[in-house]
């Protein structure tokens, strides 16, 4: 449901507070710097790699690309081969893409459908729901026992339309890794949003510097002048941390603009009819731990995604999801000619990705100290070291836990500070 009107006018009294402030809220910490190491040494990229993207819910596909019993498609952009199939009772489940004789792939094309998931290298086939049905020349195999020869599961878990993989099977649900968010996101209508574009371009960054440029507007008069500033009420924004290293910003339009004015979007296509005040005057964007980018609008919703392809690459998926479309108005926010490249906006920031990330290879690059503004950064870089385990992290890559629980939602000291 929309925010609630008291929820409204305590949001746009904090915008008028942050524009009003001539420090940051009394209390609120200083930050330390960022490691520089965090960027590029690769003790750090690989507890990344075993920790931050076996433990977290990651957005792995949309129901549309699963249409009917039977259909199936592969996902490895976590590192891991797995592939999501639609059983016949129309539940999507996950598992690893790994034959459990010898290892081979059992389903090979990026999107296909069958009655069953047969292995290629030597036909061992199973059930939509996993189960080993079938072992060519079964008789040569001595007592196998084909209840515990199933495919691996992978937890899958949906959010409305949108489907969510964890490698960690005690991990929490999808719904409590949210959090209070789930709620929020509820007058966005997911559940009714179809799937109008995907595309994934290769970028020369580590992923954390491609996702950080849409986590703050501090860079925003610098980077985007004319594109994403005129339409930004920069020093009217507000941040909001969560539980888990989630964060929220809302930031108004100017007067006499409407969201999204900085990428136009085809006013023929519908509007969710459920989206409240906020968005439809406001950039509202979440970043949802770890690597979800989530902007939202009564028009679309268009998540990046940021995947790591190496410590000094990375992979951008832009996606945008919207109300059922008429014939030849499909949306895609992101990217032009059908993904053919990167729209104006985000070409600004990936381009000089590619340039930060040379810079930070440099003698020259000690560390990052962030302002009250670039607060989401941290406190993500905080809900990492917890996911990684901050023992497990050399003390010269840490980050203090300097922000704490006075500040994460609901708790907010922001609040007490509006009328001094």
């Amino acid at each position: 449901m929309p925010m609630t009107a008291e929820e409204i006018r305590t949001l746009r009294a904090l915008m008028e507070y942050e524009a009003a402030r001539t420090a940051p809220p009394r209390g609120f910490p200083a930050l330390p710097d960022i490691p520089a190491g965090r960027y590029t040494d690769p003790r750090f990229f690989q507890l990344e790699m075993a920790h931050l993207w076996r433990k977290s819910w990651l957005l792995a596909a949309h129901s549309d690309e699963l249409p009917a019993p039977g259909s199936y498609m592969t996902w490895d952009l976590a590192g891991e081969p797995v592939v999501l199939v639609r059983g016949e009772d129309a539940v999507v489940r996950a598992f690893f893409n790994t034959c459990r004789h010898r290892g081979a792939p059992v389903a090979m094309a990026a999107h296909g459908s069958g009655r069953r998931l047969t292995c290629p290298y030597h036909g061992w086939s199973y059930a939509l729901d996993g189960r080993l049905l079938g072992v060519r020349d079964a008789q040569d195999f001595t007592d196998l026992d084909y209840s515990t020869r199933g495919l691996v599961p992978v937890r899958c878990e949906a959010f409305g339309n949108l489907l969510f993989v964890n490698f960690d099977q005690h991990a929490p649900s999808l719904l409590e890794w949210l959090g209070p968010i789930a709620a929020e996101w509820e007058e966005f209508q997911f559940d009714q949003c179809r799937l109008a574009a995907r595309h994934v371009f290769d970028l020369e960054c580590n992923w954390k510097i491609a996702m950080e440029a849409n986590t703050e507007v501090y860079h925003v008069r610098s980077i985007h002048p004319t594109t994403v500033a005129p339409a930004l009420d920069d020093p009217r924004n507000v941040n909001t941390l969560y539980a888990n290293g989630h964060g929220r910003m809302v930031a108004p339009t100017p007067a006499g603009m409407a969201t999204l004015d900085i990428m136009p979007v085809d006013p023929r296509i519908a509007q969710v009819d459920t989206v409240g005040e906020i968005a439809r005057s406001c950039t509202q964007s979440y970043g949802i731990f770890p690597n979800l980018v989530a902007p939202l609008s009564q028009y679309v919703i268009p998540p990046l995604v940021f995947w790591p392809n190496g410590i000094n690459r990375c992979r951008l998926e832009t996606w945008t999801l919207a109300p059922p479309w008429q014939e030849g108005l499909r949306p895609d926010l992101w990217t032009e000619n059908d993904g053919q490249k990167l729209c104006a906006v985000l070409l600004e920031d990936t381009e000089f990705g590619a340039r930060i990330q040379k810079s930070m290879e440099s003698r020259g690059f000690t560390g990052v100290p962030l302002s009250y503004q670039e607060s989401r950064i941290y406190h993500w870089n905080q809900g990492a070291d917890r996911i990684i385990g901050i023992d497990n992290i050399p003390p010269e890559l840490r980050v203090a836990q300097v922000i704490g629980e006075e500040w994460m939602y609901p708790n907010d000291p922001r609040l007490e500070q509006l009328h001094d």
